[in-house]
């Protein structure tokens, strides 16, 4: 007796039951005879034969035909659901890190702990005003079209300004 082993990734074959019907097909097939069946004896008048019974039992036998349709090995019913799946997810996704979801909660420390220690106050750094003459060239450098204007950052968050004069 020989044995093949069936690869895990193929999960997605269906068995035939008649023909090249699946079991999804039929049932598709089948919603209409007995959703018909149940709308024939629950609306009014009951039991008794009216044209708009018909009529729902008619556009729910053609809607179920129209989604037992194959199209590239899967039918129709399968693919509105992707479709579905795809449209009904978010468009955008925004990654807020200063939540505090998943965070420990940490308790604030003594109020003398802090008196012992020595905190150093931070000075803020002042950059050198810049005269008429330099604000100038620096208009007309970054203006000119043959300078090349790059921006580059390091690994520790620092921010380098690069400018390449190219000369024709």
């Amino acid at each position: 007796m020989k044995v093949t082993v069936v690869p895990a990734q193929v999960t997605t074959v269906e068995d035939r039951i008649t023909g090249n019907l699946s079991v999804s097909q039929i049932v598709l097939f089948a919603i209409p005879v007995f959703g018909g069946s149940l709308l024939y004896v629950a609306l009014p008048p009951v039991m008794e034969f009216h044209l708009y019974k018909l009529i729902v039992i008619g556009f729910m036998a053609l809607l179920a035909g129209l989604l037992a349709i194959r199209i590239k090995g899967k039918i129709v019913l399968m693919w509105a659901l992707v479709l579905l799946r795809y449209h009904s997810r978010p468009r955008l996704y925004l990654f807020n890190k200063n939540t505090s979801a998943y965070r420990e909660d940490y308790p604030e420390p003594p109020k003398e702990a802090e008196a012992k220690t020595t905190v150093k106050e931070h000075i803020p750094m002042t950059l050198p005003k810049l005269g008429v003459k330099e604000k100038a060239y620096i208009y007309a450098t970054l203006d000119d079209p043959i300078s090349q204007l790059r921006f580059e950052t390091t690994k520790k968050g620092g921010l380098h300004v690069r400018i390449t004069e190219t000369q024709e």
